[in-house]
């Protein structure tokens, strides 16, 4: 089970189809994202593909017959349009056609209405609609994905259009399980239902033979753990993209001072960077060490370069050198990548926050807390964001503490030019469950769940940065051990529960994911699960905030009437 994998599949068999020549390849805005995520340039090229496309760019006259056309793009109703203008003036010998998910038949008999000059060789349906981040990790680049805390409409049909094919991807029919006290994971479960039932030929898949139970789609919502995203993280990739934001496997460093032009922009990408591949989950104190490995193998080999001293000597060195130069590059870009994240930790005091950070998500110790925040929130050196994260744990946290002090923790951070006014749309956004069992501020009246939290916090810590266990990680355990699920997350449809844990799981986060949970399903999969995580995105902790502002614009304040002096931005501000 590898998304990339899959992906790269999908378009290498759509390339094939085309047969030998010369190729090139027409893509939308989304299309483009996904073929670039799994092959580069260079890639494509040894397959053929000389000429890359947008059908929603301008379209030249030239006309191109030598050349055969591939199409590779979603079914919208746009680029069918497109398309069909396209057909009845084509300008390439031959056309491949392509789509990246379900189309309607009346869509195909459009687009063969539109081909009077009999261009088109083949239409189909391959399901690579997703964006294929890590081996196990998918996104559907959502940015925002409610209004007034139920779904964006587009959003929720671009996302039953997602994990339909994710289920396609790897011929699965699954059981599709969903959080019982979330609307919007109940509104996709039964979307996502209701499609696999009406393509019944597309899922008509054997069951398995030896009677072992269904894959399982397990939908969650990101309201019943807002923490997550909220803290800082410690993993290479988690620290990217927290630190300098990834997107679609890029990095923009054009701001970073003293960053040589070839390196303004980096792409990390775990098919095309082995050292990324192998480090992906590394902590920040293992990257430094394994930098410095990779240093010193680097200088020993330029140092072998400079003994060019006969024939031998240069043909070994021709042979080499493109291995040299690779290796250069991965050099270069890791080090002023760990150089710039070295830099934001010490200059943001990362060590002191995130341990705070840390602290509060895992344990209640008000009067110490409520101290320490104060400090931290009040001192110029700890930038509004990092203050902003620390009070929205907090007033989380101690929300109906009778001390709470959430109000005056939001008076330092005005008077400083902060955003008070996130706070009390988190404490709208945080749903009702979370509230409970986030912090188990209610009776835990379940013997054995309430025994298994008592020998975790027994436990002990391995690192007090990384304490914090994400709500994905509590509810794997119990799905992959077997344990009966029922209650909080029922089964959609007429299925009977089976009382083995499934061979495979798809998880899928309304709201989006993290890079915390993508390296706890990583873990899973290192003790032989299959497990695949995907959201409509990928958040850091800014990203959140701005997926907060705007699930909860025009929802009207019930949990945060304290705090009704800072309701509302300033003007201007969002």
């Amino acid at each position: 089970m590898n998304v990339i994998k899959a992906v790269q599949l999908y378009i290498e068999n759509m390339i094939a189809d085309a047969g030998p020549g010369m190729k090139m390849l027409m893509m939308d805005r989304e299309t483009t994202s996904i073929v670039s995520m799994a092959f580069s340039q260079s890639e494509m090229l040894q397959q053929e593909v000389f000429l890359f496309e947008r059908i929603d760019s301008g379209r030249s006259n030239e006309r191109l017959k030598y050349l055969k056309c591939i199409v590779f793009i979603r079914p919208t109703r746009d680029n069918v349009l497109r398309l069909q203008t396209e057909l009845k003036s084509p300008k390439y010998g031959a056309y491949y056609i392509n789509f990246s998910n379900i189309i309607p038949r009346t869509e195909i008999k459009a687009l063969a209405e539109s081909d009077e000059s009999e261009s088109v060789r083949g239409v189909k349906e391959i399901y690579a609609d997703y964006l294929p981040v890590n081996p196990n990790l998918f996104s559907l680049n959502i940015p925002t994905c409610l209004q007034s805390l139920n779904w964006n409409q587009e959003a929720l049909e671009r996302s039953v259009q997602g994990v339909i094919s994710v289920l396609l991807s790897f011929k699965f029919r699954p059981a599709i399980r969903y959080k019982s006290s979330s609307s919007t994971a109940q509104t996709l479960a039964k979307k996502v239902h209701e499609t696999i039932n009406k393509e019944t030929a597309l899922f008509s898949f054997r069951p398995p033979e030896d009677g072992s139970p269904p894959p399982l789609l397990l939908i969650l919502d990101r309201r019943d753990d807002p923490i997550t995203p909220l803290l800082n993280q410690w993993t290479y990739q988690a620290m990217v993209h927290e630190l300098l934001t990834i997107n679609k496997q890029r990095v923009d460093l054009s701001d970073v001072q003293g960053v040589p032009k070839d390196l303004k922009e980096i792409v990390l990408s775990s098919e095309q960077d082995e050292f990324f591949a192998a480090n992906l989950y590394s902590n920040f104190g293992e990257i430094a060490t394994t930098i410095k490995g990779l240093m010193d193998e680097f200088q020993k080999k330029v140092h072998d370069q400079k003994k060019i001293e006969s024939i031998n000597d240069m043909k070994n060195f021709v042979e080499t050198y493109p291995q040299f130069k690779k290796m250069s590059g991965t050099v270069s870009k890791h080090l002023v990548l760990i150089s710039e994240l070295s830099l934001q930790v010490s200059k943001q005091q990362l060590f002191e926050v995130s341990e705070l950070e840390q602290e509060i998500a895992c344990r209640a110790d008000h009067s110490t807390q409520l101290q320490r925040v104060k400090r931290l929130v009040t001192d110029e050196k700890i930038n509004l964001q990092n203050a902003l994260r620390l009070i929205l744990l907090y007033s989380m946290r101690y929300e109906r503490h009778a001390n709470c002090g959430t109000s005056g923790l939001l008076k330092i951070l005005q008077d400083r030019g902060g955003r008070a006014h996130i706070v009390p749309r988190m404490l709208e956004y945080i749903s009702t469950s979370a509230r409970q069992e986030l912090f188990n501020t209610v009776k835990i009246t379940d013997a054995v769940k309430l025994t298994r939290n008592l020998i975790k916090g027994l436990k002990g810590v391995e690192n007090v940065y990384t304490q914090h266990n994400c709500v994905l990680k509590e509810v794997l355990e119990e799905v992959t051990r077997g344990r009966p699920l029922d209650a909080s997350y029922p089964i959609m449809g007429n299925e009977l529960p089976f009382r083995r844990p499934p061979q495979e799981i798809v998880v899928f986060v309304i709201g989006g994911t993290t890079y915390e949970e993508a390296l706890a399903v990583h873990r899973f999969n290192q003790d032989g699960f299959k497990i695949i995580l995907g959201g409509t995105t990928i958040h850091n902790g800014d990203s959140f905030i701005e997926e907060i502002v705007a699930a909860t614009a025009g929802v009207s304040f019930k949990h945060s009437r304290s705090l009704q002096q800072f309701h509302h931005a300033p003007a201007g501000e969002a």
